[in-house]
């Protein structure tokens, strides 16, 4: 997931008056877990923030993701919820962090309903970061640990998620998961 961001927003908390996470980009994938993890399908979806409707240039370059692209794609946070909750069909939600938080934050933020639980979120990060030895761990950066090729650039959503993916799938090859 990409959400708004600002130089030094990270490191601040967001915690400038206009600084809000809001989610810019969902990129996810199904994977069948009692099948080596293999990909069954696949959601990339842009989302136009409410608070901040324009990017920030740090988040443009960061992410590849233009103002242009924006206005010609995005869709409402509701309809991409829907898609994400459609993709995971009562599936649990793994991430490479606190993903839930954000979708929860923004869904807040603008007086949506959140239609995926809480307790539907999980963080695989600490997982991921013991299997690799990191403390600190990238969702790009995991195909390269294990000489994997990358799905794609760093930081977008779905390229992130393939990476995610990709590394589940060899450690499981490797029977470390």
């Amino acid at each position: 997931m990409e959400y708004t961001s600002w130089e030094g927003s990270l490191e601040r908390g967001w915690s400038r008056l206009h600084e809000h996470r809001e989610v810019v980009q969902i990129g996810a994938v199904r994977l069948d877990a009692g099948n080596g993890f293999d990909e069954v399908s696949a959601l990339d979806v842009l989302v136009r923030p409410q608070h901040n409707p324009v990017l920030s240039d740090y988040f443009v370059d960061l992410t590849g993701i233009t103002n242009d692209r924006l206005a010609a794609e995005a869709g409402k946070l509701a309809s991409a919820l829907g898609a994400l909750t459609a993709l995971a069909a009562g599936a649990p939600l793994l991430t490479n962090g606190d993903d839930g938080a954000v979708v929860a934050e923004s869904c807040a933020l603008i007086g949506v309903d959140n239609p995926l639980a809480d307790d539907r979120w999980f963080d695989i990060a600490p997982a991921l970061q013991r299997l690799l030895s990191r403390e600190k761990l990238g969702s790009a950066e995991i195909p390269a640990l294990l000489g994997l090729p990358a799905p794609g650039p760093a930081h977008d959503a779905l390229a992130d998620a393939c990476a995610i993916a990709a590394g589940l799938r060899h450690l499981r090859k490797q029977q470390r998961l």
